[in-house]
């Protein structure tokens, strides 16, 4: 079967695609990092050898790896090599503690543990669970990657992986505790191969900027892959080199969260770079200022959607922000076959163009959070036929053309006096006063009010705080108004990109 008969069936998996593309295009480059590049025919034999290796150390189908380290080439053929093995692929939060990390590679039960040099520094002291320790660089974290595989002829025995088979674990965002493991099967991925397939295709050349352990990146690399393209790995994020990177590689499409299209859209000579072998741009994970979006439309070439969803699956929405400029404040409308609904913190489902919770449904959901079945029951909501959504956690409302528009993260929404303060509203205010770079907006606790809002704000040279604070509060009701701004030189975020509030509450006496 070739490659395009496979994306018109039912179902077939990425180590499978992979071969059909191996068999097609041998020469074609699938896949580059800053230190090689891998043909078709190169990644293939290269999974094959990961793969018989698996199963010789006694791997079966269901048994976890588990993979920390940065973007490189060899991560990739690890992933697809456990995949083509039966495997699931475990994938570690390398920018963890190593406290957290150690307790995720336990998690997964896995045997093996491929890890890099980055990834042992930050595992330096932890007891690590996994018995067998492979270096995916060459360095001393374990048995290199090159004297631990199968020996160049060495070929898998086929392993019968059907829809409902694992494919990874990908772990939750969070700054304490151990986040929870997201399990994703074969058909949740199959889904998101068939569904991005068409923007990419056998032409795309995809730059993954942020990490493979995200399923941020995730959502661009499995079309690309699977539809032939070339993908080409940074191991880590700066403006400017991405914009070298782009051009050199004449890339299509890229993935990126909202923070590094600010950054690059700052370069004060961006425009001197030849973007225009863009085809299309996508942006997750973290709030996009509609201002951001319309100057990335207007500077740079080629179309840009910007894609709400969770990692554990429910609805996503899309927007096409070069065909709908003025929806730009919204995230889209629900992909085709996804359901969203807004219910009220009672759970009850509330009419369209009410403010409430968010929850969906579609054909790519995970299969539940690994080893917690209580927290995988506490994401469940059922409509009145009985049908399962999954609660996304964030506040907003879906106008009468079907478009959503965020308010916030319900955990975040802040209630002083009584009243609903969404600190979504307040950012947007501060981030329109060209004096601010970056805002943030937090429940602190208040004896008076029981919450109140407080700005943390990244300015201009030069800028006046309180003088931004009195702008914003000119501009919004009274009980609305920021108690307190802080200036502070850059905001926490997440490897993806988003803000962390909970370390601003924590550092600032909350």
């Amino acid at each position: 079967m070739t490659s395009l008969e496979m994306l018109d069936s039912g179902f077939a998996t990425l180590p499978a695609l992979v071969r059909a593309h191996a068999a097609e295009r041998p020469d074609a480059v699938a896949a580059a990092d800053a230190e090689r590049r891998l043909t078709w025919s190169d990644l293939d034999r290269l999974t094959d050898r990961i793969a018989a290796r698996l199963q010789r150390d006694g791997l079966v189908k269901g048994d976890r790896t588990a993979i920390a380290g940065l973007n490189s080439v060899e991560q990739m053929a690890v992933i697809l090599g456990t995949l083509r093995a039966g495997g699931v692929a475990g994938l570690i939060t390398n920018s963890a503690t190593g406290e957290q990390m150690a307790a995720m590679i336990a998690d997964t039960g896995a045997r093996h543990l491929f890890l890099d040099t980055a990834a042992k520094a930050s595992l330096d002291g932890q007891d690590i669970a996994a018995s067998d320790l492979i270096a995916m660089d060459g360095g001393d974290a374990g048995t290199p990657l090159t004297d631990w595989i199968a020996p160049a002829d060495a070929a898998p025995q086929p392993a019968a992986i059907g829809p409902d088979d694992g494919f990874n674990i990908i772990y939750s965002s969070g700054t304490t505790g151990t986040p929870k493991g997201i399990i994703h099967s074969h058909a949740m991925r199959w889904q998101h191969i068939q569904r991005g397939a068409p923007a990419y295709g056998p032409n795309a050349v995809t730059i993954l900027s942020t990490p493979l352990y995200s399923n941020t990146t995730m959502a661009s690399f499995m079309p690309t892959v699977g539809s032939g393209g070339r993908v080409v790995l940074m191991k880590k994020f700066d403006a400017r080199g991405f914009l070298e990177l782009a051009e050199r590689e004449r890339a299509t499409n890229c993935m990126l969260v909202p923070v590094q299209y600010r950054r690059i859209m700052a370069l004060d000579d961006f425009d001197r770079f030849d973007l225009s072998s863009f085809v299309m741009k996508y942006c997750t994970s973290a709030p996009f200022p509609a201002a951001l979006k319309a100057d990335v439309l207007k500077r740079w070439p080629g179309g840009l959607v910007e894609i709400y969803g969770m990692t554990e699956g429910g609805a996503a929405f899309i927007l096409e922000a070069h065909q709908f400029p003025d929806k730009l404040h919204t995230v889209g409308k629900p992909a085709p076959g996804h359901v969203a609904k807004v219910i009220d913190e009672d759970g009850n489902e509330l009419p369209q163009g009410s403010v409430g919770e968010i929850v969906g449904r579609s054909p790519a959901m995970m299969t539940g959070y690994n080893n917690r079945p209580d927290a995988t029951k506490a994401m469940h909501w059922y409509d009145s036929e009985g049908q399962l959504f999954y609660r996304h956690g964030d506040i907003g409302r879906i106008d009468e053309d079907g478009f959503l528009t965020l308010m916030d993260r319900a955990k975040d929404m802040i209630i002083s006096g009584g009243f609903n303060i969404f600190p979504s509203d307040l950012e947007a205010i501060l981030l329109a006063d060209e004096r601010v770079v970056e805002a943030a907006v937090v429940g602190m606790p208040s004896e008076e009010w029981g919450e109140t809002p407080v700005a943390f704000v990244v300015l201009k040279p030069g800028a006046d705080a309180e003088s931004v604070r009195e702008t914003c509060n000119a501009k919004v009701g009274k009980t609305q108004r920021l108690s307190a701004i802080r200036q502070v030189d850059e905001l926490p975020r997440s490897p993806i990109g988003k803000v962390l509030k909970r370390e601003l509450r924590d550092a600032h006496g909350g």
